[in-house]
């Protein structure tokens, strides 16, 4: 059973996010020979003050 985590910077649609897990359930299936079904995945939706880069959060960044 193959299990995907997102992290995500928060402010994506719920509409997007139904387009992404349909996309990547089936890039897994297609790729790993694995049924729907079996495909799990979460998304963790994270505030730009819980993200970074290169020392920088992104609440940081202009």
């Amino acid at each position: 059973m193959p299990y995907v985590t997102i992290v995500l910077r928060e402010g994506r649609s719920v509409e997007q996010k139904r387009e992404m897990v349909k996309a990547v359930t089936e890039a897994i299936v297609r790729t790993a020979g694995a049924k729907p079904e079996a495909v799990h995945i979460v998304l963790h939706d994270a505030p730009a003050h819980n993200l970074a880069r290169e020392g920088i959060l992104f609440a940081d960044r202009k």
